[in-house]
């Protein structure tokens, strides 16, 4: 196949709802607003992110998240609970595809981010080469969830004044 030099590239995921066996990753619609913004805000959510986002951060996030490319809200099937976003960015860290996701606590413990994530990185691999995911190194449940969905830790490093650690998986 041939690609021009001039075309578009390609979304990692389609702006369109993906599906899972209990989940729907779309766009994040304005009624989302009231859940993503305790995302930023709950002290628990933010204990490995640099703690709650501040207000002024909040207020401009609140104006650009709704439709943002590449931001999916994750909502239970059965009843459009929002539980989370999951991220997919095209040319994140150092021109890979990087995932990355939040989930508000009382939607712990029940898989759903490991749904969610796992069909995004399944997702992403069709067209990426590769996908990548960053977490610090204290932050066990979540390096547990990425090398459950097949990542594998690939380089440690200090950003932030805290241990990181990267994981990738390959097509």
């Amino acid at each position: 196949m041939t690609v021009s030099p001039h075309a578009a590239p390609t979304p990692v995921l389609p702006a369109g709802p993906l599906v899972t066996e209990r989940l729907v990753l779309r766009p994040v619609r304005s009624g989302d607003v009231p859940a993503v913004t305790r995302l930023w805000t709950d002290p628990e959510v933010r204990r490995h992110l640099g703690g709650p986002v501040i207000e002024s951060v909040v207020r401009i996030r609140q104006r650009r998240i709704v439709g943002a490319v590449g931001i999916h809200a994750v909502v239970r099937a059965e009843d459009g609970v929002l539980l989370g976003l999951v991220t997919v960015e095209d040319a994140g860290r150092n021109g890979e595809t990087e995932v990355s996701y939040q989930f508000l606590p009382e939607h712990w413990g029940r898989g759903y981010a490991r749904e969610a994530v796992g069909a995004a990185v399944a997702r992403a691999l069709e067209s990426a080469p590769s996908v990548v995911a960053v977490t610090q190194e204290a932050n066990h449940r979540s390096r547990r969830l990425l090398e459950t969905v097949g990542l594998e830790h690939a380089e440690s490093f200090v950003e932030w004044d805290a241990h990181q650690v990267l994981y990738r998986r390959r097509r």
